[in-house]
């Protein structure tokens, strides 16, 4: 027999409180195995419940999201209040962090503002600090979590996909949110006695950097620094831990949650790189300065958890430790802030640098469709940019040796594969038809451009330019070059006064002048004034030049109808613009017909 005397000096008699006094060990044994089980499935249920949470309230929230994060366009103070407000309301720092690269990838913030963003959703992570300090120890929560994961499982599979459906799932979501912690804390109450974590929070200095360890492989662990305080302030009020090990550990939460960014970047572009970085030095200098201030900061909880009486007065002391951590963080970082962006903008450049990657595609926005949508329109304006450079260079090149044609069509194909890609991995559920439409006509702007690189790339190395012998002839040429040029100029959407009937009118005048051009080099052919290979040879030239127009122009029309239909706010990247250099060819010459061309007047508007 495992018989243990009331008196005898065993971990099993070290507290009456616990229950384990005079049982066998294999009791004790199971009693402990069983609330580890206990704890893992409370963490189950709690990183379900975050998961529906967040996803839910990503989708349901749609163009909130956006509304909120333009704000942060306005001033640095704007972008930390929209980092708090839309992580308090997706429940999810990471989500946040995802969904501002996307926006600096669309060129719709600027890293500073985004790296405001990030200062506030440190300070929005706080709310799941609160909720399960203030509701988690002072209500019945199986009464409370049970009806949520009822009525919004109820509605999810009763809607559907749509937004309701997705304020279900988010319902029940907080249900399992609730439930997990329940679980949680009964876990506690049973290992509390079972094993002893306070005697290492008494080792000084060591003892507490153990605890900011712990805290920090929980958080890598579960993905979830929102997990990790749960089990933190579960822990610490249950009695497995004092005070000063949990802070330790909450510094440690927020520390770890560095590491969810920084598995995204891999193969992410440079702005992903930059934004993740400012998040791990915001978080580590918060950490740093946290830790070595802890006494005072301990102290000052102390003075105002007086303010919250009640049973919870421990998870209240950390919901407050907590906050105030990345409060001073925002104080540190906030006169830094210059000197952080221009220290990233100076890093992570060799992504930027290769034009056959992708600049605007990020995989960390792929799943989110409203930006997704964004950083398509952006990459398709870039691959416009790109083609709509090469197609003047083509057009104004005198000799057949250009490296770059062969080069850019290259470049524009695989920025097409690249596309379609990342096109065909958008979520589908959720969207109305318009977005539906939408994708289709995103790969089809590609491929035109595609298209119009290899007429171009044709043009200049299959049929250069020739003299053709007639001063009239030369300058009807150049003329319909120079409206070429001009028409180019008008596919490009990103004008503030562009305009589908514009392009319309301007293409039924490229193709009257082209006709007339064509009719005049067939008729000075047969009457003998030009020779019949000089003839042949600038027909050719004159077909890839009214391919690269037709391409160019039906890439515009897709391109203006993708932004009507996903209603994107299309921002061109300073480098776009840059990329487009003035041409040697002749000034453009205002089309004269105004009738739209037949192929033209049926393209979608």
């Amino acid at each position: 027999m495992w018989g243990i005397a009331v008196d005898s000096p065993s971990l099993y008699s070290c507290s009456s409180a616990s229950g384990y006094r005079g049982r066998s060990p294999a009791t004790g044994i199971r009693m402990t195995i069983t609330a580890v089980l206990t704890f893992l499935g409370g963490i189950g249920l709690f990183l379900l419940g975050m998961k529906l949470m967040t996803e839910g309230l990503t989708t349901a929230a749609g163009d909130t999201l956006r509304t909120i994060l333009s704000a942060a366009t306005r001033s640095r103070f704007r972008a930390v209040i929209s980092g708090m407000a839309i992580t308090a309301l997706v429940q999810s720092s990471g989500a946040v962090i995802f969904t501002t690269v996307g926006f600096v990838n669309a060129s719709l913030l600027s890293l500073a503002q985004a790296v405001g963003i990030i200062y506030g959703s440190n300070v929005g992570t706080t709310v799941t600090s609160w909720i399960v300090a203030l509701l988690g120890f002072n209500l019945d929560l199986q009464a409370l979590s049970m009806p949520m994961i009822g009525v919004g499982m109820t509605i999810s599979v009763m809607v559907g996909d749509g937004r309701w459906g997705a304020l279900g799932r988010a319902l029940a979501g907080f249900g399992l949110f609730f439930l997990g912690i329940d679980v949680l804390r009964g876990a506690f109450d049973g290992l509390g006695d079972a094993i002893n974590l306070a005697q290492w929070a008494d080792r000084g200095i060591p003892g507490l950097l153990l605890f900011l360890l712990i805290g920090s492989v929980l958080t890598i662990l579960m993905q979830s620094s929102s997990a990790s305080l749960a089990v933190t302030l579960t822990a610490a009020a249950g009695g497995l831990i004092p005070l000063t090990a949990a802070a330790a550990m909450v510094i440690g939460a927020n520390v770890g949650s560095t590491t969810t960014g920084l598995f995204a970047v891999f193969g992410a572009t440079a702005n992903a790189k930059r934004a993740a970085t400012a998040h791990v030095i915001f978080n580590v200098v918060t950490g740093t300065v946290s830790f070595l201030m802890m006494p005072v900061l301990l102290w000052g909880v102390e003075q105002i958890v007086n303010l919250f009486p009640g049973e919870s007065a421990v998870a209240t002391s950390l919901a407050i430790f907590h906050t105030l951590v990345n409060l001073i963080g925002i104080l540190i970082m906030w006169p830094l802030t210059g000197l952080l962006v221009k220290f990233l903008e100076q890093r992570f450049k060799s992504t930027e640098e290769d034009a056959a990657r992708p600049r605007f595609l990020d995989r960390n926005v792929q799943q989110t469709p409203s930006l997704a949508f964004d950083a398509l329109a952006q990459e398709l304006h870039r691959m416009n940019g790109m083609a709509n450079h090469l197609a003047r260079e083509a057009i104004s090149a005198e000799d057949r040796h250009n490296p770059n044609l062969e080069a850019a069509h290259r470049i524009l194909e695989n920025l097409s594969y690249a596309i379609s890609e990342f096109a065909s991995g958008i979520p589908r559920h959720g969207l109305n038809s318009e977005q539906l439409s939408a994708l289709p006509d995103a790969q089809r702007v590609a491929q035109y451009l595609v298209n119009l690189a290899e007429h171009a790339q044709e043009m200049v190395v299959a049929h250069p330019l020739v003299d053709l012998a007639q001063d009239e002839l030369n300058q009807s040429r150049n003329q319909l070059r120079a409206h070429a040029v001009a028409l180019l100029d008008l596919a490009r959407v990103d004008q503030a006064d562009w305009k589908l009937e514009t392009l319309n009118e301007a293409r039924a005048g490229f193709e009257s002048e082209y006709q007339a051009m064509k009719a005049a080099l067939l008729h000075a052919g047969t009457a003998g004034e030009l020779d019949p290979r000089r003839m042949i040879h600038s027909l050719e030239r004159m077909s890839d030049l009214h391919r690269v127009i037709d391409q160019a122009s039906k890439a515009a029309v897709y391109l203006d109808r993708y932004i009507r239909q996903t209603r994107v706010v299309l921002t061109p990247p300073p480098e776009v613009l840059a990329a487009v250099p003035d041409t040697n060819v002749a000034p453009p010459v205002s089309p004269t017909q105004e009738s739209p061309a037949e192929e033209e007047s049926h393209e979608p508007r």
